[in-house]
């Protein structure tokens, strides 16, 4: 050390330190830092001016030797001083900074320092500051810019910076070198096959997909759905079966509405509203007539996949659906006398009249039987959640 750590706890201990943040002392000189002491730092700054006479760490290295010399000639007695660089990495970002604050670390552990005068090279400035200042205050700032002037060399710096990001983000890189290289490579197997006429076309074409790929967030939705089909997982058996039930009942009863209206478009419909109103029950029975089939057909494939849901789930609910089936089974006698009476009123309303009360009857004799299998399988129904949970792991 320049002077003894043997002064009273009232000394003002301060370290003048030169940073290095891009790590030339390593690169370009081949030394190891942190660098203590006049001599030291002397050397040091030689080295790397001799390598590289236009370095700009290697003048605030010695601007740092400058501000020493100084500040140790002053004499003051109550103050001791040291000197110091320290060094970050060429990779710059993270790992410089965490090299920075290691070697800091590392050099207040051997002096500490209640102050800091900081000399940098003027662009590390922002960067370096706030890592100094958060482990010990900050005096002042020594700017050193030698090679050109403070804003050529910042903006230097922000358009290398913006440059890297461009080649190495896949965010901005399939723009700013996707795309202008699909169009190189477009002229060039043009120009290969002697089409070079067609070149504008082509990139007309390719620009306009992708900005309607860009613009509709079609690269999105395709990734998205390709992570999604990726990590599907198939619910619970009871929920297929379920699922599965209910679309098939859901295209019964749409294809059910095609043969209904198929049925009913063989009559001819009158161009008058008056002709129109007195064929609507003739065309009511008739569409009745052709869809009343599968439209039942597809409400009961829709109740039977719930019921096999609510079987596995050991629901209660699964007795009223079975009673539902039923009834829903029977309507369809219901609709046919209706249609019926609808198409030929003539024939008389007795069908429809005997088909209601039938289906009021089961009706009734549904809710009763349900009643009774309830009372009698209600051990059944009493299943705990965690079972349920098991069974739709499994």
């Amino acid at each position: 050390m320049a002077k003894e750590e043997s002064g009273t706890t009232a000394q003002k201990r301060t370290l003048i330190l030169c940073v290095d943040r891009d790590g030339d002392l390593g690169e370009k000189g081949g030394i190891k830092t942190p660098v203590v002491g006049r001599e030291e730092n002397l050397n040091a700054a030689v080295a790397l001016a001799l390598r590289d006479p236009e370095e700009p760490d290697a003048n605030a290295m010695f601007e740092a030797l400058r501000i020493y010399d100084r500040l140790q000639g002053e004499g003051k007695s109550e103050e001791v001083f040291e000197i110091a660089t320290i060094s970050g990495s060429d990779l710059g970002g993270v790992e410089a900074d965490r090299k920075v604050v290691a070697e800091l670390n590392e050099l207040l552990g051997s002096f500490s320092a209640n102050e800091v005068i900081l000399v940098t090279d003027g662009y590390s400035d922002e960067a370096v500051l706030p890592l100094v200042e958060s482990r010990v205050p900050v005096s002042s700032v020594r700017r050193v810019v030698v090679k050109h002037s403070e804003s050529i060399e910042e903006t230097a710096a922000l358009f290398t910076r913006y440059l890297k990001i461009i080649m190495e983000n896949p965010r901005y890189s399939r723009i700013a070198l996707g795309l202008p290289g699909l169009l190189l490579l477009i002229l060039g197997v043009l120009s290969i096959f002697r089409m070079l006429d067609i070149f504008w076309q082509v990139s007309l074409f390719v620009l306009g997909v992708f900005m309607l790929v860009k613009g509709f967030g079609v690269d999105k939705t395709a990734k998205n759905f390709f992570k999604w089909v990726r990590e599907y997982s198939p619910p619970p058996l009871q929920v297929q079966i379920s699922n599965f039930s209910a679309v098939a009942g859901i295209l019964c009863i749409g294809v059910s509405i095609y043969l209904g209206w198929d049925g009913a478009a063989e009559i001819a419909i009158p161009p008058d509203l008056t002709g129109w109103l007195a064929i609507l029950p003739q065309f009511a029975g008739y569409f009745i007539k052709g869809a009343m089939d599968l439209m039942v057909i597809g409400i009961i494939l829709v109740l039977i996949g719930r019921a096999m849901r609510w079987y596995f789930e050991r629901d209660v609910k699964l007795l009223r659906n079975a009673a539902l089936i039923v009834s829903v089974g029977w309507f369809r006698q219901i609709l046919d006398a209706t249609s019926d009476v609808l198409i030929n009123p003539k024939i008389g309303y007795e069908k429809l009249i005997f088909s209601i009360i039938i289906g009021i009857l089961i009706g009734i004799a549904s809710i009763l039987v349900v009643l009774v299998i309830h009372r009698s399988a209600k051990g059944f129904f009493e299943k705990k959640k965690e079972q349920a949970e098991d069974f739709g792991e499994s």
